[in-house]
């Protein structure tokens, strides 16, 4: 709707994990930094935690496009399954011949094994890469760490990366997954963007959809870093129903009107002290 009318190549503000739109902030760099530290190590799984709409998602989508060349990916965006169906999905997601016994654990497992022998004899890596990891049934998560012992007398013949918000972290600490958390070799928390970040966030996203003009006044950004708590998927709401509220009115320019009217219409309204939260974003 608004495309034509600011100028742009496309939305800047979409929800969806595109990886063109990546803001590397410096946390957002360590976080790929340890995925791709999980494609090349020789052994243990990595994790990566953060809240929801931190961008773990994108920064996963990221690494797929700069995996090692020689590297094999199993992406798992369901993980709520029973240990048979996500050792099927492993397979599948490899594109091995499908199990004589689709339902017997240990032929899917042999299944599975042979191709990972094959695969590392001819001098490449296979990674299993879990979104949603909170997901995980916990007697799922201890096949997973079964996976994890195939090996040879040098290394593992899979590497595992996590993907998932910070439950992931107490369901780690339960006994009866004592021996998966001690398999963990990395760990990262994706926190929220702080102000200076949020700025250079959405200036970024503007620049790569085609705009460079100054759309956002500062204070507009300091309302929207406030009201979204520095969390990338709402300043993308945000944004994206201001500038549709511009658009809808024809107006030449932002206001703090165009700004109050996206944060009432997307933000859900605490149940006390929403006068206080108007003031505030107000700026009195």
């Amino acid at each position: 709707m608004y495309q034509q009318y600011f100028g742009l190549r496309a939305l800047p503000f979409s929800i969806a994990p595109d990886p063109h739109y990546l803001y590397l902030s410096n946390q957002h760099r360590e976080a790929l930094a340890h995925l791709l530290y999980g494609v090349s190590a020789s052994g243990g799984f990595v994790l990566l935690t953060g809240e929801v709409g931190t961008g773990k998602t994108t920064v996963c989508r990221c690494l797929l496009q700069q995996l090692p060349e020689g590297t094999e990916v199993a992406f798992i965006i369901n993980p709520m399954q029973s240990p048979t169906d996500l050792v099927a999905s492993i397979c599948d997601e490899l594109r091995l011949p499908s199990a004589d016994d689709p339902a017997n654990i240990r032929k899917q497992t042999d299944r599975l094994l042979a191709h990972l022998i094959d695969t590392h004899a001819r001098g490449f890596r296979t990674v299993v890469l879990i979104d949603e990891a909170q997901n995980l049934p916990v007697e799922t998560m201890e096949q997973i760490r079964l996976l994890t012992n195939l090996e040879t007398d040098e290394t593992k013949l899979l590497q595992l990366v996590l993907i998932g918000q910070p439950e992931l972290n107490v369901k780690l600490s339960l006994p009866e997954l004592r021996q998966f958390a001690q398999r963990i070799t990395a760990r990262y928390h994706l926190g929220p963007l702080s102000l200076a970040e949020s700025r250079g966030y959405v200036h970024h996203r503007l620049a790569v959809a085609g705009v460079y003009d100054e759309i956002f006044p500062d204070w507009s950004l300091r309302k929207i870093h406030r009201a979204s708590g520095g969390v990338p998927r709402l300043i993308n709401v945000l944004c994206d129903r201001v500038l549709l509220g511009v658009y809808a009115e024809s107006a030449r320019s932002l206001s703090r009107r165009h700004l109050r009217r996206a944060i009432t219409e997307v933000l859900p309204q605490p149940d006390r002290g929403w006068r206080r939260f108007l003031r505030l974003i107000r700026g009195r």
